[in-house]
């Protein structure tokens, strides 16, 4: 055993708490990492590493992961048309798992015996950082001081300023955690089945009124244009995210069962997951048949299901993706959505591979590929199976 311990590192109270006490009372020698999924700018992430090697932390490891984490999670998110509940886009609950195979990484890269987070034990991310190591890394000894003792946000403070660690703690009115794929707002409106979270809590202010349409390109169901202008996945999420965002879509809040077996709610603001998810719907109800569509839903409920609970090493997960990106394969096109103040709608589509083809019919207009005479007749066959139940079993049945 050696006294290295690996700390994921938030620059946040619990996690500046971690740093000195680890040092001081475990005797320990702090390693600590940042894995940036979308939330930091390079100005927040230089902050956090000044402050982890000022609290006392041997060394800092700063880990950009937003691309991973695309390609990794979010990517199937949007090929699932994943919204947790009919309402969440797993904004960030989505990312831990993959800030938790960066810090493991980390751990085995310096030859680290520990690892440590600042979770508490109320939570769900508890679970989620917990469970990639005891997967991947059993022999790694798992530290969480906050959970494991209960400390009290003050507690925290006193400990910090009795150390010389005079940083200001001002709690917020509400926690925010930010990431590519949106941002949970966590507030005592929250913590009761009533409560609403007012304007103030969420961070992106209508400043929009005017309605605006925008055109996301998907090229095999991921987005890859923005009115008309190719880019990368990413940056797509970003231009309809800083587009959108000020007019106050994407806003809700989410109630749903824990990891930990309770219900919890939290508020969020993901107008980029949002338009994405269903812009990329509507274009696959073009592009999909009816099989494809019907076994898709019912995978994608479960993937989303396994995502949020942390079962993402799950080698069914595996599976599921590869169904999914089989079914995308003709999934490209164009999608036009009108923006407005606090919703959007989804117009309309251009697709190469549209199945609502002119060539075969119009719906409630022409037939092209068969007659009157051929709907008679399937109407007939069809209905063959049930003519006989009823007739056996008395119409009464049906009432």
């Amino acid at each position: 055993m050696n006294n290295k311990v690996v700390l994921a590192f938030s620059g946040g109270l619990d996690t500046s708490f971690c740093v000195p006490y680890l040092k001081n009372e475990k005797g320990l020698e702090v390693h600590t990492i940042m894995v940036n999924t979308g939330g930091f700018s390079a100005e927040e992430e230089k902050a956090i590493g000044e402050r982890a090697i000022a609290l006392g932390a041997a060394s800092h490891k700063t880990v950009n992961a937003v691309g991973t984490y695309y390609e990794k999670g979010i990517k199937y998110l949007i090929f699932g048309n994943i919204l947790k509940n009919a309402t969440y886009p797993l904004s960030v609950s989505s990312e831990r798992v993959f800030q938790a195979l960066e810090v493991l990484e980390h751990v085995k890269s310096i030859g680290a015996d520990s690892v440590a987070h600042g979770s508490t034990g109320a939570g769900n991310d508890q679970v989620r950082f917990d469970i990639v190591f005891e997967i991947l890394a059993p022999q790694v000894k798992i530290i969480a001081p906050v959970r494991e003792f209960g400390f009290t946000r003050q507690y925290e403070i006193d400990y910090l300023q009795k150390h010389g660690f005079d940083f200001s703690w001002e709690k917020a009115k509400y926690s925010i955690n930010q990431g590519l794929w949106g941002t949970s707002i966590g507030g005592v409106e929250t913590l009761s089945s009533d409560g609403w979270l007012p304007e103030e809590a969420y961070p992106t202010k209508v400043t929009k009124t005017e309605p605006e349409h925008i055109r996301i390109g998907f090229t095999k169901g991921e987005p890859t244009s923005f009115n008309g202008k190719a880019m990368s996945p990413t940056e797509v999420i970003e231009a309809v995210r800083d587009v959108a965002g000020p007019f106050g879509i994407g806003r809700d809040i989410h109630i749903g069962d824990t990891i930990i077996g309770i219900k919890g709610r939290v508020g969020f603001e993901a107008a980029a997951p949002m338009i994405i998810i269903k812009a990329h719907h509507l274009l696959e109800k073009h592009t999909l048949t009816k099989g494809q569509l019907y076994w898709k839903d019912q995978i994608a409920g479960w993937y989303g299901q396994q995502m949020h609970e942390a079962m993402y090493l799950d080698p069914v997960m595996r599976d599921m993706e590869a169904m999914m990106e089989s079914m995308e394969r003709n999934v490209t096109g164009e999608v036009e959505i009108a923006l407005m103040p606090y919703h959007f709608s989804v117009l309309g589509c251009r697709s190469a591979h549209d199945l609502m083809s002119a060539e075969f019919g119009a719906y409630g207009e022409v037939n092209k590929s068969y007659s009157g005479r051929d709907v008679i007749g399937f109407t007939k066959v069809t209905a063959n199976p049930l003519k006989i139940y009823y007739s056996v079993n008395g119409k009464e049945e049906c009432k």
